[in-house]
């Protein structure tokens, strides 16, 4: 069966253009919403898997997106994915998705849409269970200069690893990217959480927000 998404963006021209780009990728566009509120009552009548939310919109073009992707997942609990759009890195709104450490949560810069396979494959994952963070936040929280913390402890090549592991990506994707044996990137990973004093965890979603959580100031 496809994903079933629902959009909401104030822009017509944004919004008809991202449901068009994933229509053309398989996916069920059940509903399109021009508010936050809107996007509340559509979720609550069509259930789809993701719903997709510009983080400002009307009618103070603040965080009214974000507050309504945090309503979805309290109302919903965890059986409708969120990924939350924005045009700028604001690592302090990615935060607010992750720290209640629940998977099926997204934010991305809007320019990541332009990338179909990656903007499909990142919704695809999100309705499995699954976290997607903008490169550019990582970046952004690994890099934060602060006094000092474990992850001032990491390596140059495990701060890489730490930056693919809060994207989301697999083991073997993070094998794929930086081209290391998959036993490399396994004892890296290990390191990493023995320096930052995490256990590991079983599924790939709680991994990455364990560690976000970790990094946020």
């Amino acid at each position: 069966m496809s994903l079933r998404v629902a959009i909401a963006d104030d822009s017509l021209l944004l919004r008809q253009g991202i449901a068009r780009l994933l229509l053309e990728a398989g996916f069920d566009v059940v509903a399109q919403a021009s508010t936050a509120d809107a996007l509340l009552a559509a979720v609550r009548e069509h259930r789809p898997d993701v719903a997709i939310v510009d983080i400002r919109m009307p009618p103070t073009h603040t965080d009214e997106g974000l507050r309504a992707a945090e309503a979805i997942r309290a109302e919903h609990q965890g059986r409708v994915g969120v990924l939350v759009l924005s045009q700028y890195v604001e690592p302090a709104f990615a935060m607010r998705l992750v720290t209640d450490g629940a998977g099926g949560v997204g934010y991305l810069l809007k320019d990541r849409v332009e990338d179909i396979d990656d903007f499909a494959d990142a919704v695809r994952r999100i309705a499995r269970g699954g976290s997607v963070i903008d490169p550019e936040v990582v970046a952004q929280l690994v890099g934060r200069r602060r006094a000092h913390v474990p992850v001032d402890d990491l390596s140059e090549r495990e701060r890489e690893v730490l930056a693919l592991m809060a994207e989301g990506r697999s083991n073997q994707a993070i094998s794929d990217r930086l081209f290391l044996a998959p036993k490399t990137v396994e004892a890296h990973i290990a390191n990493i959480f023995s320096k930052l004093e995490l256990l590991p965890a079983p599924d790939d979603h709680r991994r990455v927000l364990a560690v976000l959580a970790h990094l946020r100031v």
